[in-house]
């Protein structure tokens, strides 16, 4: 079993993504954007975010291209922060944070509930899935270097006589 190097930082992509991201507040108000929240005053008074921090961790998020800052139509002074397809993308990390506070930290399950909006039953716990769908754990995994792994041949479909 090949070990990752924990010394390699620079080929590791978890510290940029922590660098992204910040912190604590930073994952509060990308909770809110993925809730609709758009305007500096609304993440403001939701939060409970002092002025400076909010602007701080935002101009963060817009500098990444987590977020994006734009000037209102109607009203050029008034600016909205939306999500970007990088920032959407960032939605199974947080259900995956989420579901582990609720079994680990918080001991049950967060109100609301994040359910599928066609049938309104609850999302599935987010875990790690092989190249062919199977849910894997720790001990299934191993570290690999890019240039050693091979494509999957072709699957050969046999003729029945």
């Amino acid at each position: 079993m090949l070990k990752e190097d924990l010394g390699a930082l620079a080929s590791c992509a978890l510290p940029a993504a922590l660098e992204a991201m910040g912190e604590r507040w930073s994952f509060l108000i990308l909770r809110a954007a993925f809730n609709g929240l758009h305007h500096f005053e609304e993440f403001q008074s939701t939060l409970g975010i002092a002025r400076n921090i909010l602007a701080n961790r935002l101009g963060r998020l817009v500098d990444h291209g987590i977020l994006t800052r734009e000037a209102m139509a109607d009203d050029r002074r008034k600016v909205e922060y939306r999500l970007t397809e990088k920032g959407a993308a960032l939605l199974p990390s947080m259900l995956a944070l989420r579901q582990w506070g609720e079994k680990w930290e918080a001991c049950g399950p967060s109100t609301p509930v994040l359910v599928d909006e066609r049938d309104h039953q609850p999302i599935r716990d987010i875990s790690i899935l092989s190249h062919d769908g199977r849910t894997l754990g720790l001990r299934d995994l191993c570290w690999a270097h890019a240039e050693d792994i091979r494509p999957l041949e072709p699957v050969k479909l046999q003729a029945v006589a």
